[in-house]
């Protein structure tokens, strides 16, 4: 049985990794547990560990769900000085979604629900768990 999960991803500079994902994700780490090492929780059980080193080439996109992902993408390319990425969809795919980079190189982005009724009961249940 799995109850929890974890994805590490990596950057050069823990200084700058940190300031651009306390940006991304809107809030500071969770948890510290050393130096060079950073975890949020992103749902419950749902852990991003960022750590020093060097990133793993070609791995992700790590896309989180987001109810607004024109107002995402905004903010992002506003905070973060990202350039404009597309809006993508295709007709028997359920969602819409985005993917960029971070400074170094790892692949993250966003989905958005198009049924708006099954997200608000994804996001209930969830809330349940």
């Amino acid at each position: 049985m799995y109850f929890e999960m974890t994805v590490q991803i990596r950057v050069p500079s823990m200084k700058e990794g940190q300031r651009y994902y306390e940006i991304l994700l809107n809030r500071e780490p969770d948890f510290i547990p050393h130096d060079g090492f950073l975890e949020w929780e992103l749902l419950q059980g749902c852990w991003l560990q960022v750590a020093e080193g060097t990133p793993s080439e070609g791995s992700g996109p790590i896309r989180l769900a987001v109810k607004d992902i024109e107002a995402e993408r905004k903010r992002l390319m506003e905070a973060l000085h990202i350039e404009k990425f597309e809006i993508e969809s295709r007709e028997e795919v359920p969602v819409k979604w985005v993917t960029f980079t971070d400074p170094w190189g790892n692949r993250l982005g966003f989905f958005e629900y198009l049924n708006k009724e099954e997200e608000e009961e994804r996001i209930k249940n969830m809330l349940r768990s």
